[in-house]
């Protein structure tokens, strides 16, 4: 486990909500309900927080959730206590998941790209336990391509990154470059937040 990323983390447990789960929530509850109504089979869910997201999952669904802060799964357990289905936490750093290969039917990300170190050898690690044909949704926040957004977002970067996310990052490619097929994408808010869909190849789509 990425021992610096969990501790940054587990520090940002405190004030966490009050930032994050008004506001911001609300205004992206349209785009997060209609991409989390699709799960479907046995679900992975990253990164789990503080359980803001909990709200927008469809009921009688089978969810593991998994976070690699172990302040944050405290944080979100009462709201998971609630849901009406099957919803499992587990504190884990997507780096070293220890679940099976081709174990889940579906993975689903809530602006957690944006804080994965290595976000390649991460998506990689979804395609592992993804079943081949198995799809993953995505809600992230990311790099533009529009001026003059994508300058001041890569200028606050480095800034942002002591905190938690980096605002630089094209998510689109490094799902590409993970391997993953048929990547499409939905603009959200102007060039920054948006819905990627993609589909982990079966063995004959490699050839």
């Amino acid at each position: 486990m990425d021992l610096a990323t969990k501790r940054k983390w587990d520090n940002a447990v405190r004030g966490y909500d009050l930032m994050n789960g008004y506001g911001p929530e609300w205004r992206w509850a349209p785009s997060k309900r209609r991409l989390f109504s699709t799960m479907e089979g046995k679900v992975l869910f990253l990164a789990i927080g503080t359980g803001q997201d909990i709200q927008f999952f469809p009921p009688d669904r089978d969810i593991t959730a998994i976070d690699i802060s172990d302040q944050m799964i405290a944080q979100a357990r009462p709201k998971a206590e609630r849901y009406q289905g099957r919803l499992e936490l587990r504190p884990q750093d997507v780096h070293d998941l220890d679940c099976p290969d081709a174990t889940f039917d579906q993975v689903f990300t809530s602006c957690t790209f944006c804080s994965v170190p290595d976000p390649v050898n991460g998506l990689r690690t979804l395609r592992r336990v993804l079943k081949p044909g198995g799809t993953i949704g995505m809600f992230e926040h990311t790099g533009s391509r529009w001026f003059p957004f994508g300058l001041m977002l890569h200028l606050m970067t480095p800034l942002t990154r002591c905190l938690g996310p980096e605002l630089n990052r094209d998510t689109p490619s490094n799902v590409r470059q993970a391997g993953f097929v048929d990547v499409r994408v939905e603009p959200v808010y102007l060039d920054v937040v948006k819905l990627i869909h993609a589909v982990n190849p079966t063995a004959s789509a490699l050839f």
